[in-house]
């Protein structure tokens, strides 16, 4: 019986099979993590979480606690930390002693003026800068840009005398018109609009017929609503919040709600607990305007963080 042998093909090789992997070397391995895969958290991440949200809300917690008691019990050692059965009695003084009706009035009137000018204006400009060519683009943005570095405390003297010049001491115009448009408000809005807004939808709305208006009204604006959501968000906030300025520029009988906070606490010796009172109030609002808009806005947020 003779053995025959199969002439090897030279520069061809029999395919080999694949070695089987180890189950250990499998257990060792880390799953890799595609592009539509969540993340899921450990108990770590959640224990961090609480904590963290329990350390934000604590400071709301504890100014609910102060508004409820009496003067002696917030200043007692150590502190209560369960609400008390005052919290009605300190808002209505609170509400009383610096007529924090018409502040809170002239505050909303102050901060939706400053926000609806600064969307209007912030996206528009941040248009320009993003997607028209024109001669002096990159100075210019670079010059706003330059205005963050400048303290506000340098303007406060010229800017008085100029409010003061043309009658507007002591009222809510002088602290709405210098603040219309910021230099933040146009720089976010124009690196929003550089990654969201492509140049061929604009050439696209172009070859239509449509001028720079009609392009702003129908592709700019839905383009930019969610930054304009975060960037609203945002002035919104820092326009109620602001005392300096408003301090300088307004007077008792007319305050906004910063202000007339203010006036609670300048006592020889305040009630901290009506002063708590009047801040509990103060931040109702914003709290009001996160929950209705607070959905868009993260959405805003999160459209502005993925790409692609």
């Amino acid at each position: 019986m003779t053995m025959t042998s199969t002439p090897s093909t030279p520069g061809l090789q029999a395919p080999r099979r694949p070695a089987a992997s180890s189950p250990a070397g499998r257990r060792g391995r880390r799953p890799r993590i595609g592009a539509g895969d969540q993340l899921k958290g450990g108990p770590f991440t959640y224990l961090c979480l609480v904590v963290v949200g329990i350390g934000s809300l604590f400071p709301l917690y504890w100014t609910l606690v102060a508004a409820s008691h009496d003067q002696q019990d917030v200043l007692n050692t150590p502190p209560p930390l369960l609400p008390g059965t005052r919290l009605g009695h300190n808002l209505q003084a609170a509400w009383q002693q610096a007529n924090l009706g018409k502040a809170i009035v002239n505050s909303l009137i102050v901060s939706g003026c400053i926000t609806v000018a600064t969307l209007l204006f912030c996206t528009l400009a941040g248009y320009a800068f993003a997607k028209m060519r024109f001669r002096g683009r990159g100075p210019l943005m670079t010059a706003v840009i330059a205005t963050l570095t400048i303290p506000p405390q340098l303007s406060v003297v010229p800017l008085f005398m100029m409010m003061s010049g043309i009658g507007w001491g002591g009222k809510l115009e002088s602290v709405i018109f210098p603040t219309l448009v910021g230099a933040f408000g146009v720089f976010f809005m124009r690196q929003y609009l550089i990654e969201a807004l492509p140049y061929e939808l604009v050439e696209a709305a172009k070859v239509d017929g449509a001028n720079n208006l009609r392009i702003v009204r129908s592709v700019v604006l839905p383009v930019a609503r969610p930054a304009m959501m975060v960037l609203g968000m945002l002035t919104f906030v820092q326009a109620w919040n602001d005392f300096f300025w408003p301090f300088l520029a307004l007077n008792q009988q007319n305050p906004t709600i910063q202000v007339a906070l203010g006036q609670l606490s300048a006592s020889y010796t305040p009630d901290q607990s009506i002063v708590m009172a009047g801040a509990l109030i103060s931040a109702l609002p914003l709290l009001i305007v996160f929950v209705v808009f607070g959905k868009q806005i993260v959405g805003g947020i999160m459209s502005g963080a993925v790409k692609g």
